[in-house]
Parts: structure tokens; C-alpha cells; sequence
């Protein structure tokens, strides 16, 4: 084959539209299935709740869940607090509650200061 990317582009395509098409009939058929009875919602269309499904994948974050999502700023805060001396790392808790209030000791925090 000359393009055997087009190939995957177009497979990929196709995945994608599967599973959106997945996700949203899902929504579509919890949708119309609890809302209208419990809250009386009206019932959505398929479009609607592929709207929704999109809306909600915005607003809530999206693709947390799925592993190969890198997160960078969570290594570099680790690797920061890793390079911090215990002196160090004290400071940074006071600082921190003295902006956002005193946080419960979890036993994370006790066994790796």
C-alpha cells in the first residue's frame, strides 16, 4: 500500500464514531429512562445526548480515567517535594495552612514526609 496512514486514520475515524455513537445511545436510554419519571425532564433525542455526553466530557474533565493521560505538573510537584529538605517541606505545610486552612493528617502524609 502507498498510504497505509490513511488507512489508520481512517480506522481510528471509525472507532471514534463507533464509540460516541456507543456512548451516546447510552446516555439517550439512561436519560429517558430515569429523568423524565423522576424529575420530569422531557426526553432527549439521540443528538441531545451526544450533546450532553460532550457537555458533560467538557465540564467534568473528560479522559481522567483512561491510562496513558500524562499528568506533568503532578511529577514536577512530586519531584519538587522529593528534592525538598524536611525543613523545607514544614514551611511549605505551614504556608499552606495559613491559605487554605489546617487539612486532617492523612497516614500518607505521616509515613512519607
Amino acid at each position: 500500500m502507498k498510504h497505509p496512514w490513511i488507512v489508520r486514520i481512517l480506522q481510528i475515524v471509525l472507532i471514534l464514531l463507533i464509540v460516541v455513537a456507543g456512548f451516546g445511545q447510552a446516555v439517550l436510554q439512561l436519560w429517558n429512562w430515569l429523568m423524565p419519571s423522576l424529575f420530569g425532564l422531557p426526553s432527549l433525542t439521540f443528538w441531545q445526548a451526544v450533546g450532553l455526553l460532550g457537555l458533560s466530557w467538557i465540564l467534568f474533565g473528560g479522559w481522567r480515567g483512561f491510562p496513558g493521560r500524562s499528568r506533568p505538573w503532578r511529577r514536577g510537584m512530586r519531584d519538587r517535594w522529593e528534592r525538598m529538605t524536611p525543613a523545607e517541606r514544614e514551611d511549605f505545610r505551614k504556608a499552606m495552612e495559613s491559605r487554605c486552612g489546617r487539612r486532617p493528617e492523612s497516614p500518607a502524609m505521616e509515613a512519607n514526609p
